[in-house]
């Protein structure tokens, strides 16, 4: 829906079809690497981000807070880790505009399809899964169980 919204409003069109071009080239760069490749980078994304849901509840001012979320989640884009949710939105976006004729000088553009973004998404979305409750759920349950 709010890729509808963003291609509707004209958005991909601005600064001579930059937006549209910058869309096409980031969801490319997520779709071409290896399975195994974006399998790790959804289990690194997901530590980050379970981190920063970790230090929101620890910190006491909103200061703490947004500073303590902000910066892994910042931590997870600057390093291009995938996110399954964050693709949802990326990958479709690139998708569009590649069909409403952006990207016509993205390096394998054509690698972008919707099988493309299905195979993306599995892994993204697998590696998530295990890095949140392997890695970070049961390292929270070692560290306190003998607490229990």
């Amino acid at each position: 829906m709010l890729v509808l919204l963003v291609t509707a409003a004209g958005t991909m069109g601005l600064t001579d079809g930059a937006v549209g071009d910058l869309a096409v080239s980031t969801a490319v760069a997520k779709v071409t690497p290896d399975w195994w490749t974006l399998f790790a980078r959804g289990i690194l994304c997901n530590v980050l981000v379970c981190l920063a849901v970790r230090i929101g509840f620890a910190a006491r001012s909103v200061s703490d807070k947004v500073l303590g979320i902000l910066l892994p989640i910042a931590g997870f884009v600057a390093m291009g880790f995938e996110h399954c949710v964050a693709n949802m939105f990326f990958l479709p976006m690139g998708l569009a505009a590649k069909l409403l004729g952006f990207g016509a000088g993205v390096a394998d553009a054509g690698a972008l399809s919707v099988g493309a973004i299905v195979y993306n998404l599995s892994a993204a979305t697998l590696g998530n899964i295990l890095g949140g409750s392997l890695f970070v759920a049961l390292g929270y349950w070692y560290l306190n169980a003998k607490k229990c």
